[in-house]
């Protein structure tokens, strides 16, 4: 109750400015009603990769896409309830390139919009930056999205973060434009696991998925340190490539 009121009375103080639109948001956060409306939801998609599928969305068990069905991830599923689109991207850079950690609650709370079931999970993983990506944007994007969804979810508040499970070894190169092989092959021995991951069902957090390379990467070495089931959770989710 307190929570709300100090929230009520800092939103009639300082009301806040829809980020899309500029209009008031009516809201804590800087996203009004009419533009979160505006954002594509991801509801007709793989059951394994979320890749978005043609057609109207899809009843519980929906089908797999076509390269699941020839070869399946090493990962089992992905939720990633938006679609990644111009506004969504527009958000995500500032948070991650302009560096506005404040949109964090925003865009933790975008996630916590999908109506999927969370299952049980033992631990979320961030997505690791190499030292010196991390040095120059001054955090760690997955790490914040982390702490976020924790301090949101009831169901996720004991749920450890393991920041440190996970390195990236080497400095990749930036993977815009890259194909799915040539992601793939950029991130050949990029990480490594640091601790044992028995029968632990781990949860690695990141903002898109886009050819799922970084998450096929990470999911191999969690594999092999032994974890028996591996979700990826992510904002969004992009279309497969026209071309």
């Amino acid at each position: 109750m307190v929570n709300s009121a100090y929230l009520s009375l800092m939103q009639g103080l300082f009301p806040q400015q829809c980020l899309l639109c500029g209009l008031p948001s009516h809201s804590p956060l800087p996203l009004c009603t009419g533009c979160k409306g505006d954002l594509r939801a991801n509801k007709h998609c793989c059951s394994r990769c979320a890749l978005p599928l043609p057609g109207s969305p899809a009843p519980p068990g929906a089908p797999l896409c076509g390269h699941c069905l020839q070869q399946a991830p090493p990962f089992d599923r992905v939720i990633a309830p938006w679609l990644y689109d111009e506004m969504l991207a527009y958000l995500i850079h500032r948070w991650k390139f302009q560096r506005e950690q404040r949109l964090t609650a925003l865009l933790a709370q975008l996630w916590l919009c999908h109506d999927q079931s969370l299952g049980s999970i033992d631990l979320m993983v961030p997505v690791p930056l190499h030292w010196r990506r991390q040095w120059w944007r001054g955090f760690n994007q997955s790490q914040l999205l982390c702490r976020a969804l924790r301090a949101a979810c009831p169901e996720l508040t004991a749920l450890p973060i393991e920041a440190r499970a996970i390195s990236r070894k080497h400095a990749t190169a930036a993977q815009s434009g890259m194909n799915a092989r040539q992601r793939a092959r950029n991130l050949q021995g990029a990480f490594t696991v640091h601790k044992p991951c028995d029968n632990l069902r781990v949860a690695v957090v990141d903002d898109v998925l886009t050819t799922g390379a970084t998450a096929a990467a990470l999911a191999r070495e969690l594999r092999k340190a032994g974890a028996s089931h591996i979700e990826i959770w992510c904002l969004a989710r992009t279309p497969a490539p026209t071309h």
